[in-house]
C-alpha cells in the first residue's frame, strides 16, 4: 500500500466537493479530492447542466413554433434530437474541461476511486479491482452527494423504467411518457418531453405539484401544464407497474378512482438518497440521522477534523448550497472566520416551462409560524417586458411581516423566474423590508419591475394593477 499525506482530503467531486477542493488550494492547503467518476459529479454530468441544456432546446423549439406571433416566418419547427443531444454533450464537456483546469490551477490532486474512513484522518482509496491505497489528512470533507431514489413497485431497469440519468441519453422521443414524481426533476423532464412531442402523464403523491413551493405557484403550474396538453394527477397513489413489450402498464389511484395507463417509457423521479453507506462513518463515530450526517453551521461533524457538505447533510439538496458549504468548511479548516451559509435565503429554482423560483417562506409557512403577514402579488400580464417577450403567464408573490415589513418570502412563476429571483435572495439575505426593495429604482421595461410592484403591493401601493 502506498501512503500520502494532505492537509485536506475531500471525498466526492460534485459541485460541493470540487469547489471545496479549489478553495482549499487557493488557501495554500495541500489538497486531494477523491472522485469515483468525473470531477463535477452528478450536477455537471447527469443533472443540472445537461438537463438545462435540453430544456433550452425545448424552449427554442417552443419559441420557433410561435415565431409567427412576432412577425417572423420560419419553416415548420421540428426537433433534431441527435443534434440536441450533441449540443448538450458539448456544453457538459466545456464545463468539465473548465473544472479540471481549475483543479490543476489550484494544485489539487485528483484521485480516482472511492474513499472510506479508517480513522478520522486516514482514508482507504479503492479504484476498481486494483490494490487499495491509504492516505492521511489533517482534515477530511464528506462530499459524496446523493443517488437516484426509487419505489419498490417500479424498479428502474434503464430500458423501459428510467432514472433521471437514463432519460438524458435517449436516442428517440418516446410516444408516451409517464413521469412518477412532480418535484423539480419530474416537472423539468415532463416539460422537456412534452415540448419534444411525447404524450406526457405526470403523477404526484402529494396534493399538488412541486409541493415544496407556495401553493398558489403550484396551482398555477398545474393549470399551465394542463393547458399545454399534459395530463396531471395529484394525490396519486401508484399501485403497480408491469413492463410488457416496448412499454409498461401502470396502475394508480387518484380522485377516488383506480386508473390504468400504458406508457412507452416511465421516468422514476421520486427523489434522491444520500450516499453515506459504505464510507465507514459509523466506525469513526460520526453522528447520523437516517443516512444524513449531522453538522453545525460551519459544517463540522461531531468528530474532530471531519466535515460534511451538500446532499449528505440536512440542508437543502441543491448544488449551490453544497458549493457554499464547501467554502465554509475549508475556510473553517484553514482557520479563517467564514460566514455560515444563510439557510433562510436559499434560492430554489425549477427550470420547467413556465419556470418557478422562490426564496424564503411560503405564505402558509409564514402564517403557521404565528406571524401576521401581508402579501403582494403582481401578474406578468401587467408587465411590459413580459408582453414584449410574449410570455405573460405567471406572477410574482411577495410575503412580508405585517409588523416589521421584513421580506419573508418571494415566489415567482413565469418567464426567466430563475434569473429574476436573484434580487429577492439578496434582499432576504440582508433582511430588507418590502418597502426598501420597492423603493429601489428598477429599469423599464424589465421583468424585475414585477418584483418591485409585488413589494409595493404588500402596502396596497402597486401602480400598474
Amino acid at each position: 500500500m502506498s501512503e500520502s499525506r494532505y492537509d485536506v482530503v475531500v471525498v466526492g467531486g460534485g459541485p460541493g466537493g470540487y469547489v471545496a477542493a479549489i478553495r482549499a488550494g487557493q488557501l495554500g492547503l495541500k489538497t486531494a479530492m477523491i472522485e469515483k467518476a468525473k470531477p463535477g459529479g452528478t450536477c455537471l454530468h447527469w443533472g443540472c447542466i445537461p438537463t438545462k441544456a435540453l430544456l433550452e432546446s425545448a424552449e427554442v423549439l417552443l419559441l420557433c413554433r410561435r415565431a409567427g406571433e412576432f412577425g417572423v416566418r420560419v419553416a415548420e419547427a421540428t426537433l433534431d434530437l441527435k443534434a440536441a443531444q450533441e449540443r448538450k454533450e458539448r456544453v457538459v464537456r466545456k464545463n468539465f474541461m473548465g473544472t479540471e483546469s481549475l483543479l490543476k490551477k489550484n494544485k489539487v490532486t485528483t484521485i480516482k476511486g472511492t474513499g472510506s474512513w479508517l480513522t478520522p484522518t486516514r482514508l482507504r482509496v479503492q479504484d476498481g479491482a486494483g490494490p487499495a491505497s491509504e492516505i492521511e489528512a489533517g482534515a477530511t470533507v464528506i462530499a459524496t452527494g446523493s443517488r437516484v431514489g426509487g419505489l419498490p413497485m417500479a424498479p428502474v431497469d434503464g430500458k423501459i423504467i428510467l432514472s433521471s440519468d437514463d432519460i438524458l441519453s435517449l436516442d428517440q422521443v418516446p410516444e408516451s411518457l409517464l413521469v412518477i414524481g412532480a418535484g423539480a426533476v419530474g416537472v423539468e423532464f415532463a416539460s422537456i418531453y412534452l415540448a419534444f412531442g411525447s404524450r406526457v402523464t405526470l403523477l404526484e403523491r402529494e396534493s399538488r405539484l412541486i409541493p415544496f413551493e407556495d401553493a398558489e405557484v403550484a396551482e398555477a403550474l398545474h393549470r399551465s401544464f394542463s393547458r399545454q396538453g399534459m395530463e396531471v394527477f395529484v394525490s396519486a397513489n401508484l399501485k403497480s407497474v408491469r413492463v410488457e413489450g416496448d412499454g409498461a402498464w401502470a396502475e394508480f389511484e387518484a380522485g377516488g378512482e383506480t386508473k390504468r395507463i400504458r406508457a412507452q417509457r416511465i421516468l422514476m423521479a421520486a427523489g434522491r438518497k444520500p450516499v453515506t453507506d459504505g464510507l465507514g462513518l459509523e466506525g469513526i463515530g460520526v453522528k447520523m440521522d437516517r443516512g444524513l450526517v449531522l453538522v453545525d453551521e460551519y459544517q463540522r461533524t461531531n468528530v474532530k477534523n471531519v466535515y460534511a457538505i451538500g446532499d449528505v447533510t440536512k440542508s437543502p439538496a441543491l448544488a449551490h448550497v453544497a458549493s457554499h458549504e464547501g467554502i465554509t468548511a475549508v475556510e473553517t479548516i484553514a482557520g479563517k472566520n467564514p460566514h455560515p451559509v444563510n439557510l433562510n435565503a436559499i434560492p430554489s429554482c425549477t427550470y420547467c416551462h413556465p419556470q418557478v423560483a422562490s426564496v424564503g417562506m411560503t405564505e402558509a409557512a409564514a402564517r403557521a409560524s404565528g406571524r401576521a403577514v401581508k402579501v403582494g402579488k403582481f401578474p406578468f400580464t401587467a408587465n411590459s417586458k413580459a408582453s414584449i417577450l410574449g410570455q405573460g403567464d405567471g406572477f410574482v408573490k411577495a410575503v412580508a411581516d405585517a409588523k416589521t415589513g421584513e421580506i419573508l418570502g418571494v415566489h415567482i412563476i413565469g418567464v426567466l423566474a430563475t434569473e429574476q429571483i436573484a434580487e429577492s435572495v439578496v434582499a432576504r439575505h440582508f433582511e430588507a423590508t418590502a418597502e426598501e426593495l420597492a423603493n429601489v429604482v428598477h429599469a423599464h421595461p424589465t421583468l424585475a419591475e414585477a418584483t418591485m410592484e409585488a413589494m409595493f403591493g404588500t402596502e396596497g401601493r402597486a401602480i400598474h394593477i
